[in-house]
């Protein structure tokens, strides 16, 4: 498959995810599925909970300022990365995760902020690094293996000080590389999991076992750990992009998010024209605190080309 259809496959997978789950954020499993029994037969992106819509959530606004970010100032700049997170927190987005906003508004500069946080809390392996981690992956991707987990470590740390939730930003990178170079993900699995940190490892290779399923998570799903496995489930157990999705929200609890991890590993696997059109039609991302600019979907694409092409 041609590259490019992978790159913007992950993009707008993982912004279609985020916004199909964010009307059943913190609902019950099977409620997907319960409102919509028939795959196939639209209305899904149904809004809800605060969403309009189609409306992408804070998974995916994160998301678009990472990868503004890396074109225009024409590589990682960590610095402007954690000022346009500021920015956007500043200007009181629907939702934004909790540990991610006292960060963000702590006064702590931008390589501090989350290790003070960390040190205070001794609790930062949520899923809000990974969540937003699609443009990343996407851009990082050519420059191969040991540079893609590099970046993610790097960006996963401007707001998680526990390297738990580096690590699983990390393996994500390298399964959308992996996926980019036509190997199966699934089966790269145990080749990534020799990379993740020693601490860390066992941790991950539970929950990204071939026989592990999202009921045996140990911690709820807006955790790093069991975020990326119930992802990684919904790929292995399913054959296509809308089965995949499908599968992600009707885990129920923080649905966004496990729906936009799930998006982004089955936009890479599956390509673009494997989402639906009815489902990319209707997709918008507010970007609050930006003079109120709204992308749609082919301005993701826009900006999953330029990411992949390296045009900044």
């Amino acid at each position: 498959m041609d590259r490019m259809q992978r790159a913007a496959g992950a993009v707008i997978g993982s912004a279609v995810g985020d916004a199909l789950g964010g009307p059943f954020e913190f609902g019950p499993p099977g409620a997907f599925s319960a409102r919509f029994p028939t795959p196939g037969a639209g209305g899904e992106m149904c809004g809800g909970g605060g969403w309009d819509p189609g409306e992408a959530t804070d998974d995916t606004q994160m998301a678009v300022l990472i990868a503004e970010s890396l074109l225009e100032r024409g590589g990682l700049d960590l610095p402007d990365v954690f000022a346009r997170f500021q920015r956007w927190a500043a200007a009181e987005p629907k939702d934004i995760g909790l540990q991610t906003e006292d960060v963000l508004t702590n006064g702590m500069p931008w390589d501090l902020a989350a290790a003070v946080h960390f040190q205070v809390n001794q609790r930062a392996a949520g899923n809000g690094a990974l969540m937003r981690a699609s443009t990343s992956a996407v851009r990082f991707a050519a420059a191969g293996r040991a540079a893609t987990m590099d970046a993610a470590r790097r960006i996963a740390a401007l707001t998680h000080g526990d390297r738990a939730a580096w690590e699983g930003t990390a393996v994500f990178h390298e399964l959308v590389r992996v996926t980019f170079e036509d190997i199966d993900p699934l089966a790269a699995l145990p080749d990534v999991l020799a990379l993740v940190h020693p601490d860390h490892r066992s941790r991950y290779a539970t929950v990204l076992a071939p026989d592990w399923h999202p009921d045996q998570a140990t911690e709820f799903n807006g955790a790093v750990w069991p975020c990326l496995g119930s992802a990684v489930w919904a790929l292995r157990t399913t054959d296509t992009f809308e089965g995949a999705l499908r599968a992600a929200i009707d885990l129920g609890g923080d649905t966004d998010t496990v729906a936009a991890v799930t998006g982004g590993l089955a936009g890479a696997r599956y390509g673009l024209d494997a989402i639906p059109a009815r489902w990319t039609r209707p997709l918008h991302v507010p970007l609050p605190g930006f003079d109120g600019r709204v992308l749609a979907s082919a301005d993701l694409l826009r900006l999953a080309h330029r990411l992949v092409s390296r045009v900044d």
